[in-house]
């Protein structure tokens, strides 16, 4: 029993990162299904932001659309490794805050495609007077990036001390 405990304690630092992530990508998601119809959006920032309600069957740029069971089953092989590499390094508070923005993005997109089908994108950067956009995203994508960006500072910083 009180390995059942230290084991519980052991993943709470990962949930007190994904969780707050989690709840933050599907309350943004949500409130943007309700109050911007899909295929529109409006400027925040004149010819630089804007919030666009955009759906994405595929992964990041849209690369491989339609191929949601593919998709799901990468996510939950994803899944599977960030718990596995939480458990072999949870020593390191940068591995424990890199694994657990990556699991609240990647639970955040897992959770879009299970329920809808595809992903809920709104948050559109570009110059607008060049019509040039950055494809859209949401916060589990920006989760994802800010963890794998820690993830391989920390793994560079792991190899120059050896």
């Amino acid at each position: 029993m009180l390995n059942n405990i230290r084991n519980i304690k052991s993943v709470l630092p990962l949930f007190f990162v994904a969780v707050p992530i989690f709840v933050l990508d599907f309350l943004t998601k949500m409130l943007v299904q309700m109050y911007i119809p899909k295929g529109t959006g409006f400027s925040v920032i004149q010819g630089f932001f804007n919030l666009r309600h955009d759906r994405n069957s595929g992964a990041a740029f849209g690369i491989l659309a339609n191929q949601r069971t593919f998709l799901v089953l990468v996510t939950i092989v994803a899944l599977i490794f960030i718990f596995f590499y939480y458990f072999r390094f949870r020593h390191s508070g940068w591995m424990r805050i890199s694994l657990g923005f990556l699991l609240g993005g990647a639970l955040g997109n897992f959770y879009d495609r299970i329920v809808l089908g595809e992903v809920v994108d709104f948050l559109q950067f570009g110059i607008a007077s060049k019509r040039l956009y950055w494809p859209t995203f949401n916060v589990a994508d920006i989760s994802v990036c800010i963890g794998a960006g820690t993830l391989i500072v920390y793994l560079f910083r792991l190899q120059s001390t050896e």
